[in-house]
């Protein structure tokens, strides 16, 4: 095997594939990116069993060939070569040569034969949309999904494709995220799954850089096929990013039930303006107190806390005819809503202040969130 190839697109395809490498794999080979020469490119895999990576950057390819190495280590190799240009050269296939300029190094490392394949789906449910708008959607809603790794059900992000529309869906048991968008699904085509954070933290990073996301799934595994922009092609990828992931076994919690059945108050904030001013608030609420109180009355929103710290409060002019309500919430779980949608007209819907508060768009968002007492 040998291959020519420049040193920043090297470097950008090992970017891509070294965050699933495991600090502590149980065999050596999963310490490795398997590098596979052919055709013009160079793809790159990385695994740690429950997910899986893989890309294409361009070469000037002059023999085929594979080989497995250290990711890190070759990660770290590559970004310190003296010149653009780096040659690599394998022989034996358990040894590489590199060179760059006055540099060369002699690297051990394993056969590729010895590297997990990344599996292949066959009868599987299969659907394409902009990647840009799935990313947009996790955002919206992989803030609420649970860090309490015994909850591992709610460590996760739940995508149901049915009623001719994806729900992506986040819990951690005191808020609910929830977002839809409408699709067309054939009746066979149905299904679910429940999406490692892990994964959906790779994914959100993968999908900017995409034009067309394909996912497909079956029972125990999922897999987002992303061909890459024009962006990404100055960048030296080619052809398409191709993650894969174990999913999460078992049934995601009826997320329906959390949603209240009727609000008998609602009212329209801008979302900035409103982010800002928790933002401002917050700082004055400390970690034994943390809350801040949401005041309605006479066309006012006023935001406040105290502690021990101090006191702070702001007013927002909005429409409200209401009688007065004080409603107390963790300060974060209105920044998280307020600060991963994009659409500026956000509507709070509440009832009492035993209620959750609800956070509402009109492009089928919402994010459900349970109050704290005042």
């Amino acid at each position: 095997m040998k291959f020519k190839i420049s040193k920043e697109h090297f470097a950008t395809g090992l970017r891509q594939v070294s965050n699933v490498v495991s600090s502590k794999p149980p065999n050596a080979v999963l310490n490795n990116v398997l590098i596979k020469a052919e055709e013009g490119r160079v793809m790159l895999t990385t695994t740690n069993l429950d997910l899986g990576i893989r890309c294409s950057i361009r070469a000037e390819v002059e023999s085929d060939g594979e080989i497995t190495l250290p990711v890190k280590k070759l990660a770290t190799i590559i970004n310190l070569m003296p010149q653009q240009e780096v040659t690599f050269e394998s022989d034996d296939g358990q040894t590489a040569r590199l060179r760059s300029g006055g540099y060369s190094n002699k690297f051990n490392g394993l056969r590729g034969e010895e590297f997990p394949s990344l599996p292949s789906f066959v009868d599987q449910h299969s659907y394409e949309l902009p990647p840009q708008e799935l990313l947009n959607m996790l955002r919206s809603v992989s803030y609420a999904h649970s860090t309490d790794e015994n909850r591992y059900i709610l460590n996760s992000v739940y995508f149901n494709f049915s009623e001719g529309k994806l729900t992506l869906v986040a819990t951690d048991g005191k808020r609910m995220a929830l977002i839809s968008r409408d699709m067309e699904i054939e009746r066979e085509d149905e299904g679910s799954i429940i999406l490692p954070a892990k994964t959906v933290g790779e994914l959100e990073k993968l999908l900017s850089q995409g034009k067309v996301a394909k996912i497909s799934f079956n029972e125990r595994q999922v897999a987002f096929d992303i061909e890459v922009g024009e962006d990404s092609i100055e960048n030296g990828l080619v052809g398409s990013i191709y993650l894969v992931s174990k999913i999460v076994e078992g049934s995601y919690p009826n997320y329906k039930q959390v949603i209240p059945k009727e609000a008998e108050h609602r009212i329209k904030v801008e979302r900035e303006l409103m982010l800002e001013t928790v933002n401002r608030i917050a700082v004055m609420s400390n970690d034994k107190q943390n809350s801040v109180k949401l005041k309605m009355a006479d066309n006012c929103l006023e935001i406040s806390t105290r502690s021990a710290d101090g006191e702070a409060k702001e007013p927002i002019e909005i429409e409200y005819s209401g009688p007065e309500i004080q409603i107390g919430f963790n300060p974060d779980f209105l920044k998280d809503p307020l600060g991963n949608i994009s659409k500026d007209e956000v509507f709070f819907e509440f009832k009492d202040e035993m209620s959750p508060g609800v956070f509402k768009t009109l492009d089928n968002f919402m994010c459900v969130v349970m109050p704290l007492r005042v």
